[in-house]
């Protein structure tokens, strides 16, 4: 009797054990996402610093570092063996107020230095808007790289007058197997904190008079598809009738965009405090934002439309806390669309509000995209999608599937660094990998508590595999 008794006193404490250990991650905002740590090794090292806000970098045919400065507004060429850096062009008209705009994306044309007169780099920047006041706009601007100057010449905008805002603006660019650029806009923050009481556009669809005036405010929440000279290409989807550059549309704030095996295009984009996912995008497909955030699954999320208050208006309402009862709210099965695509995978999926809240929002923020390619590279890495955190100071290693459309589980830490890390470069022989670190900002240490003291502010680092 006492051996059973106290088997069930044990019982019972382990049990209070995993309880309280349960808690204590989700307090640390660790979320129940099944995941694992890396067991390869790697040698790490410091390749730059003292970048101003370092926010693309992509790896050259010159064997070179091309890096854009958010804040620095430059665009930079750094040569990893030796870990010298050279302007290459600063953009003085690139208007820089917040953590979010500035200068940005960055492609690289795939005929660079290969001698076919293809000597092109493309960048995407915010810039004021004619109004003189703080409000502002995106734009695609074309270079032509003068490898004798070691310069940037003859600027010539794509395409101008695309949304930006105060927050998530996307900013994201790349030029696919198809000579097409792509560019990710988020919805502007629209219906979220400071920006409550906009209206969230990322279900907007231009109309045919919108693109006839060149009107491109319905671009918010959507990835584009762009002709290199800006035009419309002929092939885009016709959305609700109108061919426009809307890829895909219904994205809350894309910050990662790569073309993986087959030519597929993957996208990692912020939720709202829950629900991080990343995206095998289509072209016509809708990705569900503002109405569903993930999977459409009633868990956290509940879309409150604070723009829709009544009878009190949404300026008057507070700005913290729940939604009060004049801002309508619908759960995410309330909402139904036929081109509804959901992620391949989300990250920090809370099974409730409750439970996001007493994990303080605890997503991880995805920073930029990349994939890793077998067979090569990394030993059993294979296909493998590279998923940036800003807020946790890794990579989340996800397998693609035999299929190319759908990740294999569980994802794999790897590159642990007390760093926001914004962007990512992967070396040709895929056994080096260079990440770009935001200068400041929160992030988690190495015991997964939040800090603001990062280990490499405003740095190129690499990794390299040492087997």
């Amino acid at each position: 009797m006492r051996v059973t008794t106290r088997r069930r006193m044990a019982a019972r404490l382990a049990s209070g054990v995993l309880v309280l250990a349960l808690a204590a991650a989700l307090s640390a905002g660790q979320g129940p996402d099944n995941i694992t740590r890396s067991k390869e090794a790697f040698a790490m090292r410091v390749v730059a610093t003292g970048l101003a806000a370092p926010w693309e970098v992509a790896y050259g045919p010159d064997q070179h570092l091309w890096v854009t400065e958010r804040e620095g507004k430059r665009i930079v060429r750094i040569n990893p063996a030796d870990e010298t850096k050279t302007v290459l062009a600063t953009l003085p008209e690139v208007h820089q107020s917040i953590i979010q705009d500035g200068l940005l994306g960055l492609a690289l044309h795939p005929d660079l230095l290969r001698g076919a007169g293809n000597d092109f780099v493309y960048v995407s920047f915010t810039y004021a808007d004619a109004s003189g006041g703080t409000a502002s706009r995106m734009a695609i601007r074309r270079y032509r790289y003068d490898p004798n100057a070691r310069t940037l010449r003859d600027p010539s905008d794509v395409l101008r007058g695309l949304p930006a805002s105060n927050d998530h603006v996307g900013g994201r660019l790349a030029i696919g197997p198809d000579l097409k650029l792509y560019l990710t806009i988020g919805d502007q923050g629209a219906n979220w904190a400071q920006n409550r009481c906009m209206p969230n556009r990322a279900q907007d669809i231009p109309s045919e008079a919108d693109v006839r005036a060149r009107n491109w405010g319905a671009y918010a929440g959507k990835i584009l598809r762009i002709n290199l000279d800006g035009s419309i290409p002929g092939d885009n989807p016709a959305i609700s009738g109108v061919r426009s550059h809307v890829l895909s549309y219904g994205h809350r704030n894309p910050l990662g965009m790569v073309f993986g095996p087959g030519g597929r295009l993957f996208v990692s984009e912020h939720g709202p405090d829950t629900d991080d996912e990343v995206n095998l995008i289509e072209a016509g497909r809708n990705y569900g934002w503002p109405h569903v955030a993930g999977f459409r699954d009633d868990k956290a999320y509940v879309y409150a439309n604070w723009s829709a208050s009544s009878p009190q208006p949404c300026a008057s309402l507070p700005g913290r806390g729940a939604a009060p009862a004049s801002v309508p709210t619908q759960v995410e099965t309330a909402w139904s669309h036929p081109q509804f695509t959901p992620p391949i995978r989300t990250f920090f999926t809370w099974e409730s509000a409750a439970a996001a809240r007493q994990a303080g929002g605890g997503t991880m923020a995805p920073g930029g995209l990349d994939v890793h390619t077998g067979p090569g590279g990394v030993p059993g890495w294979g296909d493998s999608l590279l998923v940036l955190s800003m807020l946790k100071g890794v990579v989340y290693r996800v397998a693609l599937a035999p299929d190319g459309r759908s990740v294999q589980e569980p994802p794999v830490e790897v590159f642990k660094t007390t760093n926001r890390y914004r962007d990512i470069a992967v070396h040709p022989d895929k056994r080096t990998f260079y990440l770009a670190t935001d200068p400041t900002g929160r992030t988690a240490d190495d015991k997964g508590a939040p800090t603001q003291t990062l280990a490499n502010p405003g740095s190129i680092i690499a990794f390299t595999y040492a087997p």
